[in-house]
């Protein structure tokens, strides 16, 4: 089996207005912030309303995200979480299959 090396791969996307208000209802809700606050031992964050689609490995996208969400990785400030697929599914997002949701921790 070989590998295929993906050159170019259009990561950009477009949710309808009451898929992305139930989505950020969910990813802002008190549970989950809580949630994300014990799973990383911190006191608060803070949803930026910044999610992007996952990308492939490639020479462009060494993180496997667009190439303008890098700095948020390389970022002690900020977490990237994928987005739980309950919340797609609530959401009624069904393609993109798969996205991650920026955080920004707050002192």
């Amino acid at each position: 089996m070989r590998l295929k090396i993906v050159q170019n791969f259009d990561g950009s996307f477009a949710l309808e207005p009451q898929a992305k208000e139930t989505l950020f209802q969910l990813l802002t809700s008190e549970a989950f912030l809580k949630q994300i606050c014990q799973n990383l031992q911190y006191e608060k964050v803070e949803f930026t309303e910044l999610f992007f689609q996952p990308v492939p490995y490639s020479l462009a996208t060494p993180k496997g995200m667009p190439a303008e969400f890098e700095k948020y990785h390389e970022s002690d400030e900020y977490i990237i979480i994928n987005v739980p697929p309950n919340f797609m599914f609530s959401a009624k997002i069904f393609n993109p299959s798969r996205l991650c949701a920026i955080y920004q921790k707050i002192e």
